[in-house]
This record gives C-alpha cells, structure tokens and sequence, in this order.
C-alpha cells in the first residue's frame, strides 16, 4: 500500500493554465501564443491531482465519455443495457451468417444442372465444299463460311458443325488425310480457320469439327515411312505378310472393305499387306501401338489450341480389330466363300467394336477434358455410330461413373425412306427407352451420307419433319438446306469419283435465283445447282411468310424460349399409319404443349379421346400451315391435310407424366420442375 500511495503521489500536473482533454484533439490549425518572457503565464504553475485507483472510484455520478480510461469502459461495458444489445448483435450476425449459408447449401444441391452450350440450342451441320464460295473456284471455302455466318445466326443456332477440311487426296469425300493439322488449300488457310473461329465465337456461336482418326491417307508421311520399316513409324500400321504372284494376292483372311472386295492390299515397297476398312488409299491406323494413341491425342490438342469448341469422332466403332486373323462368319452360310465380296454378306464381329475400343475413345474424352477446366469452356464430343444397332450406339455415351461421348449422333431418322406414324414412332421411342438416365438425346433428319429429306419422303414433310426434331426432348441437328427443303440433284456427268448415292446430296447450297444459286460468282461449280433453285432459295423464302425458312425460324425461336421444349417431359400418346401424338409438360407450368403430326393423307383426329381432360377449345401455338396459327379449334374434330403439323397449347392442372397409366410412355432427359413465386428450377419434383 505504501507503494501504491508513492506513485500517486509522485504523479501530478499543472492545473492552472492546463487544458482539459475529454478525449478529443485539439485542433492543430488554432496557433498558440508563447507567453511573453516575465509573464505571468510563463512561469510553471504546478498542480497535483491525484490518480485513483479503480477500486477507490465512485462511478454513480459518472457518465460514460470519450477518452475515458479503460477501467471505466470496463465498467460500462458490463453493464446489462450496454451487454444486451451487443450480445443480440453478436447472435443476429451468427445466424444471419448460418442461414445464407444453409441458404446457399440447399439451392445448389435442389438446382438442376444447367443445360450446357451443346444442350442449349440446335447444331448446324455444314459441308464445307457445298456452302458457299468466296474466290470463284467453284468449290466453297471457309471464308465463304465466315461470310454467312449473320444468316445462320438468323436461324437461331448455336453450334456450327463442319465436316472434314483437312489437307487430303480427294478419296472418299475427304476422309483420306494427308497431314492432320493442315487445312486443304481449297478451303483456304491456316489463317482463313482462325479468322472462322473468331468470328464464330463473336457471334456467340460454338465450333466443332469432324475428326477421323481411324485411317490417313497412302500419302501422309507417316504411311511413307512405315511402308520403308523407318524408327517407330514402321508399326503405325496395320501389316501382315501375304502372298503375291504374278499380280495376284492371296489376303490373310477374308475380312472385307466397307466398299466391297478384300480389305487387304499388297505394297510392293514393304512386301507387306496393309489393312484398310475402307479404299485402299486410306490404310488403317494401329491403334495397339501407343504412340499412335498419343500423336491422335496431341492433333485433338492441337484444334483446340486453335480454339475448336468440340469435335464429331468418325469411323470409331473400326479403330480396333481382332489380335487373331480368323475368318469372320459369312451371313450365307452356303455361299461359295470365293464370291463373298460385298460387306454386308459378313458378321463383322472381328473388326468393329472390339474390346478396348470404347477405351480408347474415352482416352480422347479424358484428353478434351483437360482443356475443359476454364468457365465456359467445355468441349463437347460426339461420336458417329452409323449402322450400329441400338444397344451398341448407346454404348458411346459412356458408364454411370465413366463419360464417353456427349451422345452419339442419333441418325435413325435419316434413314427412313418412306413416311409413317409408326415407323417415326418406332426410331423415337427406341431412342428414349434405351437412353441411360441422365444422358441427352439428338435428332437429324438430313446428312452429307444420306439422300435428302424431300429426295426420300417428299416436300410435303419438310415441315413436318423439322416440327418434330425442334419439338422433341434434346438438340436438333439441321443439315444446310434442310431448313429451306433442298433435295438431291440429278446429277448426270459428275467429275468426281465418289459413291454417287452420296455425292447427290451434297449440291451447292442455294441462296438466290441468282447464277449458281448465289454459291459462286465463277464459270462452274464442282458440282451441279439442284434445277428447282430458282424457287427454292433462301432469299425467296426469307420474303414468304409460308415458306420451309419462315416456319423453321420460328420453331427454332420456340425452342429456345420454351422450358417445356428444352427441359420438359416428353409423353407419346397415339401412334398409327397416320399420326403421331406427343405432350411436352413440366411440373411448376400449367401450360401443355400437345404437338399433332400427320404423316398420312388427310384425316380428322378426335384429341377427347386421346386425353379426357382436354378442354373443348385450344388454341394452335404454332402450323406448318401459317393460316391456323394463332386460331382455336374444337378438340373433338381436328381435320389435318398430308403431312401437316401442329402445337397446340392449353392450360392443365393435371400432368400426363403424372398418371399411372402414361407414366410409361413418358421421358425427361434432364428433370426439373419450375418455381413460378421464387421464378427457379429446382429438381424436387
């Protein structure tokens, strides 16, 4: 205590003359005066006060104030009005901080997945040779691309898909690559395909292209050095040892070309056989060799370096073949074998689809993915999967817990050669019974292997076509021309040496009545304009409010504004010769779409029948005869000409995919439901 008292004693300050600080500084612009020598003021005039402990202070006259020492905010502090609200504070800001978070949780695990860029909206397919020319060459270009690029944003795409323009030998529509990370000069430069790329994505749009790593060409380097036995080229083909005598070979076994004949071929420089699926001028790659792996995945690098959104993998159910040379079956038993030359008289059980092809495929996918990381930047791949059956194309889509393709390319409606509810019905639904929960669908109805839509079904589906593929559940795929209903030509003197059951359907495209069709400003082109292009034309269509071109834009414009359309149920109700009838319904919209289509001759459709609780009067959202849009018809007598389509909306409260007797002929590819207070899709449905 004596201690204690010492300091407060020693302690003291002048009082007189001394300002009083409450804690506040004073302001440093108010000079003071010195006090002039002799003054009174300049003499130190001493005053003690004493420091009081804590213990000795009386704090009930005593109000808070600022600079007081913190022995009295201690006090104050503890106080229960001061305490009170600090501790609610201190909760309110705990459980705020809980409940965004809890918040946050909860939205994203009852969101549904975003539908990516290749979801959101359709595909259209380009032959690059066929579009459009820019130099008077008569062959289209990529800068002839580039130049209708504001025409195919008219139609509401989203990915531009063009098919093969690598530097090639000109066999098999361009399939025979000479280098894989060259463009052919005919399509331009290297220069020509950046300029597409940017423009391409500054429209908005995504790129991808085809790839075909199956086979080259005989004159790509790398064949060259195989067939002289240099360094590790000499295994990046297929060879086997044969016998040839007097211009005669003698093949291994009896494995056949996709052509027809032996798909083996003797080289006099190795004096070897190589293999080839396909011409002879394309050797199949070896793919059980790795380092033919690895160049293929450093070419798929390598595209998109350059900026290539995705890619269409071709020929890839024949990348592998059978470790064994053994015969493979003949499908006519009691055939001579000698006179077995064409390719479907064989199972091809040892050459396609072999065990660890799909694992290569997935190499490819995982190569992709690892340019995908950045936002907005996933890659898509899709795989062709022509003539396979069903259960095999939905293979490509990958294992529950191991991607593959996006989703192979679904061509079964390219292969209908005659119209008919059933025959649609059949290729629809098989589709969405076999597709493994959670994966995508695609429709086309046109491709440069098949012949045209009108060439196969007749103009009068056109419309009607186009009206199912924007109205199913996944992404439609227009070939160029489809949209405006071009056909095949009839060609006569065709200077190219391609299979002309495909060469036909790839004519330049026709955008005026101009010479050529408005493809070229040149003296030819390197195939014939289709005869009809003088009224079958873009510009023609885009002044007729009936035409093919009118209705697609505006079925495009549907699908890209309507939930029901991209996210929604898909429910078949009727199928016969004549007509297909399908809902398109989602849980949180109390609107329906019911989509009539008609593939045979003119006939009247009750709809009361079909669905009870259809209202008396609805209205036609959209016709492939553009005089009902918008018109009211009674549901108990719906007349529909050959070949016309309509969407009909109404309102419901009662879901079909809710029922228990339709439930099973009801599919959703990505399921959600709307929220029409919170304005949201969620997924607990």
């Amino acid at each position: 205590m004596a201690e204690k008292k010492s300091q407060r004693d020693s302690i003291g300050m002048d009082a007189k003359g001394c300002r009083t600080n409450n804690g506040f500084v004073q302001n440093e612009d108010i000079l003071e005066k010195d006090p002039e020598p002799g003054s009174p003021t300049d003499r130190p005039q001493l005053c003690s006060l004493p420091i009081l402990d804590p213990q000795e202070l009386d704090f009930k006259d005593i109000q808070p104030y600022a600079g007081m020492p913190k022995e009295v905010l201690f006090h104050f502090s503890g106080q229960a009005r001061y305490r009170v609200p600090r501790e609610v504070l201190f909760w309110l800001t705990i459980a705020a901080v809980l409940v965004l978070t809890a918040g946050t949780i909860a939205m994203i695990a009852v969101s549904p997945k975003c539908l990516d860029w290749w979801q959101a909206g359709p595909m259209y397919q380009i032959y690059p040779r066929s579009f459009k020319d820019s130099d008077q060459d008569g062959n289209g270009d990529l800068k002839g691309i580039q130049d209708k690029l504001d025409y195919i944003t008219t139609l509401n795409i989203k990915t531009v898909w063009i098919t093969s323009f690598y530097k090639s030998s000109l066999k098999d529509f361009r399939h025979g690559i000479v280098d894989f990370r060259e463009i052919d000069p005919i399509f331009g430069t290297m220069k020509d395909f950046e300029n597409l790329v940017a423009a391409i994505h500054d429209r908005g749009l995504k790129l991808i292209i085809d790839f075909i790593p199956n086979h080259t060409s005989d004159k790509h380097a790398w064949f060259q050095w195989s067939r002289t036995r240099t360094g590790k080229y000499a295994d990046y083909y297929i060879w086997h040892n044969c016998s040839h005598e007097n211009g005669i070979t003698t093949p291994p076994n009896n494995w056949l070309s996709v052509y027809g004949n032996s798909s083996w071929h003797f080289d006099d420089v190795r004096n070897q056989c190589y293999f080839h699926q396909f011409t002879k001028e394309q050797p199949d790659l070896n793919f059980r060799n790795p380092d033919v792996q690895e160049e293929i995945k450093e070419i798929i690098q390598f595209w998109l370096s350059k900026g290539v959104d995705g890619f269409s993998f071709e020929a890839v159910k024949f990348l592998l073949e059978a470790k064994h040379l053994r015969d493979e079956i003949q499908v006519n038993k009691t055939q001579v074998p000698d006179t077995v030359t064409h390719y479907a008289e064989l199972y091809h059980d040892f050459t396609t689809t072999q065990v660890g092809m799909h694992d290569i495929v997935r190499s490819f996918r995982q190569t992709m993915d690892q340019q995908s990381r950045e936002p907005g930047r996933y890659r898509f791949m899709g795989t062709e999967a022509y003539g396979d059956s069903i259960d095999r194309t939905m293979m490509y889509y990958g294992l529950p817990f191991i991607q593959e393709a996006d989703f192979p390319f679904n061509d079964y409606l390219t292969r209908l050669d005659s119209p008919s509810g059933n025959s649609v019905f059949e290729v629809v639904t098989s589709w969405m019974k076999h597709l493994p929960e959670g994966k995508w669908p695609n429709w086309m109805i046109g491709g440069p292997d098949n012949a045209r839509l009108t060439s196969r079904l007749g103009k009068e589906y056109v419309n009607i076509m186009n009206m199912l593929v924007f109205t199913l559940p996944g992404t439609p795929i227009t070939y160029y021309g489809e949209e405006i209903g071009m056909g095949n030509i009839l060609a006569t003197n065709l200077n190219e040496s391609y299979n002309v059951d495909t060469l036909l359907s790839k004519s330049p495209m026709q955008w005026d009545n101009s010479s050529n069709a408005g493809f070229s400003e040149g003296n030819h082109t390197w195939l014939p304009t289709s005869t009809d292009y003088y009224t079958v034309n873009v510009a023609v269509q885009k002044a007729q409010p009936r035409s093919a071109l009118t209705l697609y834009q505006e079925l495009s414009l549907l699908h890209a504004n309507e939930l029901l359309l991209s996210r929604g149920w898909f429910c078949y109700l009727r199928t016969d010769s004549h007509f297909v009838v399908y809902t398109r319904e989602m849980n949180g919209i109390d609107r329906v779409f019911l989509v009539v289509l008609n593939f045979g001759e003119s006939s009247l459709l009750n709809l009361k029948e079909i669905i009870s609780n259809i209202p008396t009067k609805v209205k036609i959202r959209l016709s492939t005869n553009s005089t009902k849009k918008g018109s009211e018809v009674d549901t108990q007598a719906i007349a529909l000409d050959k070949g016309e389509g309509l969407i009909f909306e109404y309102n419901t409260k009662t879901f079909l995919h809710q029922q228990a007797d339709v439930r099973d002929r009801c599919f959703v590819s990505s399921r959600a439901c709307y929220s029409s207070v919170l304005n949201i899709l969620h997924s607990l449905c």
